[in-house]
């Protein structure tokens, strides 16, 4: 009886394991932001993030938002599915994404571009000045 338990439980697991190998999260760089050349305390404004992904394997998680005093750090992040055959065009993208101008110094963004040579993270900075 106890080793017909551990054969279950040694093939559920295993299932569990090879289910959870389908998919991998990653990060897409931000092709362009584009952004006000002000913001107006106390008001909404938008900006527009254009990303590239690889191909139709993957598909758009979330926004990656990082907030530290007036700085924000900005990437996508996705999923591949590995179990699926993809076509092999690039689908462009882009999202919208509301700021509340909360705050009266100006906003420091940071917009991920990706990684150089040495696997270190690149980022555009972009300073929105606030009236």
């Amino acid at each position: 009886m106890k080793k017909l338990f551990l054969f279950v439980t040694l093939l559920c697991v295993m299932a569990c394991s090879e289910e959870a190998s389908l998919f991998r999260g990653t990060t897409f760089p931000i092709d362009e932001a584009i952004t006000p050349a002000r913001f107006t305390y106390r008001t909404s404004d938008t900006i527009v993030l254009k990303y590239t992904l690889p191909n139709s394997c993957f598909s758009f998680k979330g926004l990656y938002y990082s907030k530290e005093r007036n700085t924000r750090v900005l990437a996508i992040d996705g999923i591949e599915d590995l179990a699926s055959a993809c076509s092999q065009e690039n689908i462009k993208k882009e999202i919208r994404l509301p700021i509340h101008v909360l705050q009266e110094k100006d906003y420091v963004f940071k917009f991920y571009k990706g990684k150089d040579t040495e696997g270190n993270a690149i980022f555009d900075e972009i300073v929105v000045p606030v009236d």
